[in-house]
């Protein structure tokens, strides 16, 4: 499922128009991205937890050449799922 299709279903759902399912959507979205940039975290109950996590720096191979590489450190985005959600996929 792509976004459009996400917007469809829940405006289907909700009956609101598309477009202000979109608005929404993207503002939820763009919410998440802001906060987690941050260094902050965002959980929504029973659905799972956005947060950044560091990542150290390590060594690495180049799989063309076997040469060792340094990898530096960094900081990513990460998804936990919450119980209920992994619960429903479980199934």
């Amino acid at each position: 499922m792509n976004k459009e299709e996400l917007v469809k279903e829940i405006a289907d759902k909700t009956k609101l128009s598309q477009k202000a399912t979109g608005e929404v959507i993207g503002t939820l979205l763009e919410t998440i991205q802001k906060t987690v940039a941050k260094g902050k975290k965002v959980t929504l109950v029973g659905f799972g937890s956005f947060e950044a996590r560091k990542r150290a720096a390590r060594q690495g191979r180049n799989p063309q050449t076997g040469a060792t590489i340094k990898i530096s450190a960094k900081t990513v985005p990460a998804f936990s799922a919450g119980k209920k959600f992994k619960d429903l996929v479980k199934k």
